[in-house]
């Protein structure tokens, strides 16, 4: 708990950013939608690049990570109090420079937090109940940060309810940052090399384990990242039940939650592969249904959401506590800021990919949102958004299975 505290801050802050900040600057401030677009297309590139050098300089200065950590934190926070509490003649400038910060922080914090927990001596047997708290607090702060705007009454009182978001990471970060650098003074940590100055991307995939794992991490992850893209627009317009959306996802994410410590047991049973190959089976299986739902359809998407949703939370501990087995028999500790760095790099590359290839393939086909659908269109729709997906899924799994002896410890 001491441990994977600190990520319920992270995402209770990280989700408003990318869903929140732009429907904010566009209805309350009202700045132009296709600007908006551009800048945080701009600066979604900048973070990812830029989290290779944070993982190297945290490697190099690993030794100093409770100030490492301190700053990231402040600037976390800094940067989404100043999100929502704009320069009044500048915008966008401050936009830019409020998120940029926020975002900085953001993989500064997350980044050196998975890094401790690869590097902390615990059992192999007991990793994944490291990743699995660490996950459900990032679960538990992306729900809190869903519901936090309507508690707060955003919709009438826009600039109050985020004045008031942006304060409430304050406490949250403080609080999570006390509890964790008190656990880092009486835990104990693999001894970390000195490490190179450089990110070194030949170097850090010296080893066939990390090609492999990589390789199954950054597939499965554009699996799951073409469905994030888009699950609004499937819900609104080809479910026609947009008043719902909230309530899928929250399914969604609870179920994730619930189903954490089946991962943990079946992990600690059958070992992390089997797990994570299931969970695949699980999703390929369970998700597929969708392509198959149109309008109205909403009581079999709510358990399409259930079921899919119990996959997440082996997608979310899994992954990471397979890289920190590694780092532990090969004495990697000096390479672990870079390692989870890279596993960033590969999850918001996801992200930007499904965005630049599903999203315009989807308009070359004639579908535009929010316009009336036509059979062809929701066709179109529900195979970007379901089928192919799977398709990557079911790929994944098989290579998974073929490489299972290689992955395994």
């Amino acid at each position: 708990m001491a441990h994977g505290m600190m990520a319920f801050p992270l995402a209770f802050a990280g989700l408003p950013i990318y869903l929140h900040a732009p429907d904010f600057y566009a209805r309350t401030l009202g700045q132009p939608l296709s600007l908006l677009g551009l800048v945080l297309l701009a600066l979604r590139v900048i973070d990812a690049i830029q989290d290779p050098l944070i993982g190297s300089l945290s490697d190099r200065w690993n030794r100093h990570r409770t100030l490492i950590l301190s700053l990231g934190t402040t600037a976390l926070a800094a940067g989404f109090w100043m999100i929502f509490h704009p320069i009044p003649d500048a915008p966008l400038v401050s936009l830019a420079l409020s998120v940029f910060i926020c975002t900085t922080g953001y993989s500064v914090v997350a980044i050196n937090l998975q890094a401790l927990g690869g590097t902390w001596r615990v059992p192999e047997a007991s990793r994944t109940k490291v990743t699995t708290w660490r996950e459900g607090f990032g679960l538990a702060g992306l729900l809190a940060a869903s519901i936090a705007p309507t508690l707060l009454n955003a919709e009438a009182a826009p600039q109050a309810a985020f004045n008031l978001l942006s304060l409430s990471v304050v406490p949250f970060s403080t609080a999570a940052l006390i509890v964790l650098t008190r656990w880092m003074r009486r835990s104990h940590f693999q001894l970390a090399a000195k490490s190179s100055a450089g990110f070194g991307w030949k170097l850090l995939l010296r080893h066939p384990w990390r090609r492999h794992f990589f390789g199954l991490y950054a597939l499965n992850t554009c699996a799951s990242a073409i469905p994030a893209v888009l699950v609004l627009f499937f819900i609104r317009d080809r479910l026609e039940a947009g008043h719902l959306t909230g309530s899928f996802l929250l399914l969604y994410f609870l179920s994730g939650v619930g189903a954490m410590p089946l991962w943990e047991t079946l992990a600690k049973r059958k070992g992390k592969v089997i797990a994570w190959a299931t969970s695949m089976a699980l999703a390929t299986a369970t998700f597929f249904w969708a392509v198959f739902l149109g309008p109205g359809d909403v009581i079999m998407y709510a358990a399409v959401c259930a079921l899919s949703g119990l996959a997440l939370g082996a997608d979310l501990a899994l992954p990471p506590a397979l890289l920190a087995d590694h780092i532990d028999r090969t004495s990697g500790a000096g390479e672990a800021s870079r390692l989870f760095a890279l596993m960033a790099l590969i999850s918001k590359g996801a992200l930007a990919v499904a965005t630049g290839i599903a999203l315009p393939l989807l308009g070359l086909a004639g579908y535009q949102p929010g316009m009336e659908m036509t059979s062809g269109t929701g066709l179109w729709l529900s195979l970007a958004y379901a089928a192919i997906p799977c398709v990557l899924k079911a790929l994944t799994l098989i290579w998974l299975i073929g490489q299972r002896q290689a992955i395994a410890p």
